[in-house]
C-alpha cells in the first residue's frame, strides 16, 4: 500500500496574491522562461521524470507507460520517483534555486497542490493550453469542483468522494460510534484505541480534519482560522486520549489489523484497497457519523516552473491522454481511490478485469447510496488548508507524530 494518497475566482486571487507576495524562487528570472512557446510536440523524444507524492501512480502508472510505448516520437523514457507530500516543496525549491529543474511532472493531492500554489512553484497550464486538454470538459461534477482548487496551476487526473469514514473490526468494536460525541466517548474509555494519521501527509487524516466542522455544526466549515471553534476544541479533547499519530495512513491500517488501534479514520479507497491487498482483514467494516458530509478529494498533474518547453509539450500530450475514457478506466485500480475516474461515462465495465474482480469482491454496495445520499463538499482552498495543517501541528498533535 503506497502512502502518498473555493470557488474559482477566490483561489485565483489567493494564488495571485501569494505569488506576488512570495516572489519567484531563487533564480526566478531564469525559471520564468521555458525556451519560447510550448510546441505541439517536442523536436525530438524527451526523457520525462515524474514525481509522485500522492500514491497516484497506483492509478495512473499503466496509463503513463502505455503512452510512452505508443508515442516513442514524444517520449524516449519515463522515470518514476516517489516522496511524501511534506518533502515536495523542499525538493522543487532546491532544483529551482539551482536553476536545474529535473522533475517534469508532479502527481500530487490537494496538500502538495496547495503548498506549491502558496510558494509559487507551479507553471500555469490554463487557460493557455486548454485546447490541448479537451478531456477537462468531460469532468464529473465533483471533479469539476475539485479542479477549481487548482485554478490555472494544475489538472485534475483522478477523483473520489473520499470520506471521512470510520473503520473497525466488528470483533473488536461490536457497537461502533454513531456520532462525534460517541467517538470521543469511545476514545476516553479506550485510550489509544482511536487513531488517525497526521493530516498533512494523509488523505484520511485531512479528510477527517475538514469533515469535522460539518459533523459538529461549526460556524464556517471553510474557515479554519475563524470558523472552527468547535472543531479545534473537539480535536484537542480527542488528542488527550490518542497516544500517537502515525506519519502515514498505511501505518494506521496495519495497526487496525494487528489490534493496536480499534477505530481508525478512513476513506472509500483506503477501506477497499488494503482489504484487497490483505493488509486489513476482509471483514473490516466502515461507518459514518451523524451529520456526515463527503469531503471530496482528487489528484493533480502539476508542472514545476523551469521545465523546458519541449518537456512541457510532452507532459501536456501525456495529460491529455490520461483524460481519455479508455485510460481513465484504469483509475478504478483495486479500489485505492474508489471510484477513481475524473470524467463522465467511465463505468466499471470499462476497467481492466483485475480491477472489476477486486471491486466486485471487496467493494461495498452501501457506497452507491452513501455517495448519492450525502452532500459533497469541496476541500479547503490552498491558503486555508495550509493554515489548518499548521494549526493542527502546533496545537493538536504535532508532538505525538511518529516520524
Amino acid at each position: 500500500m503506497r502512502t502518498y494518497r473555493h470557488p474559482f475566482l477566490a483561489v485565483m486571487a489567493i494564488a495571485a496574491l501569494l505569488t506576488a507576495a512570495c516572489g519567484a524562487p531563487d533564480g526566478g528570472a531564469a525559471l520564468a522562461g521555458t525556451g519560447g512557446p510550448v510546441p505541439e510536440k517536442p523536436a525530438s523524444p524527451v526523457n520525462l521524470n515524474i514525481l509522485d507524492v500522492a500514491g497516484n501512480l497506483q492509478l495512473t502508472q499503466g496509463m503513463i507507460e502505455e503512452f510512452a510505448e505508443r508515442n516513442k516520437d514524444v517520449v524516449s523514457r519515463v522515470t518514476f520517483t516517489k516522496a511524501t507530500s511534506p518533502e515536495l516543496v523542499g525538493k522543487i525549491k532546491a532544483q529551482q534555486g539551482a536553476n536545474r529543474v529535473d522533475i517534469d511532472l508532479v502527481l500530487t493531492g490537494v496538500d502538495g497542490l496547495a503548498a506549491g500554489i502558496e510558494q509559487g512553484l507551479w507553471t500555469p497550464l490554463l487557460p493557455a493550453h486548454a485546447d490541448r486538454l479537451s478531456g477537462m470538459g468531460d469532468y464529473l461534477p465533483g471533479a469539476a469542483e475539485m479542479q477549481k482548487l487548482a485554478g490555472d496551476h494544475g489538472v485534475t487526473v483522478t477523483y473520489y468522494p473520499s470520506g471521512p469514514l470510520i473503520e473497525y473490526l466488528p470483533a473488536n468494536v461490536p457497537n461502533p460510534p454513531a456520532n462525534a460525541q460517541e467517538l470521543l466517548d469511545y476514545a476516553k474509555a479506550n485510550p489509544g484505541a482511536v487513531q488517525y494519521a497526521r493530516p498533512s501527509n494523509s488523505g484520511p487524516g485531512r479528510t477527517f480534519l475538514m469533515g469535522l466542522p460539518y459533523l459538529l455544526g461549526d460556524t464556517d466549515p471553510k474557515d479554519p482560522v475563524n470558523g472552527w471553534d468547535k472543531t479545534w476544541a473537539y480535536l484537542k479533547e480527542l488528542n488527550k486520549h490518542i497516544t500517537l499519530y502515525p506519519s502515514t495512513t498505511s501505518e494506521t491500517m496495519k495497526n487496525l489489523a494487528n489490534g493496536s488501534a480499534k477505530i481508525i479514520v478512513s476513506t472509500t479507497g483506503w477501506d477497499i484497497n488494503p482489504r484487497v491487498l490483505g493488509t486489513v482483514p476482509k471483514e473490516a467494516k466502515i461507518g459514518t457519523l451523524d451529520g456526515f458530509h463527503w469531503v471530496t478529494d482528487a489528484h493533480y498533474a502539476v508542472v514545476p516552473k523551469g521545465v523546458p518547453a519541449d518537456r512541457q509539450a510532452a507532459v501536456l500530450a501525456l495529460v491529455a491522454w490520461m483524460l481519455t475514457p479508455e485510460q481513465q478506466a484504469k483509475a478504478y485500480d483495486k479500489g485505492y481511490f474508489y471510484p477513481g475516474p475524473a470524467i463522465k461515462d467511465v463505468p466499471l465495465s470499462m476497467a481492466p478485469a483485475d480491477s472489476r474482480q477486486a471491486i466486485e469482491e471487496f467493494g461495498r454496495p452501501e457506497y452507491e447510496q452513501l455517495i448519492a445520499g450525502n452532500p459533497l463538499e469541496v476541500p479547503l482552498g490552498s491558503k486555508e488548508l495550509v493554515a489548518a495543517f499548521d494549526r493542527w501541528d502546533r496545537e493538536v498533535g504535532g508532538a505525538k507524530v511518529r516520524r
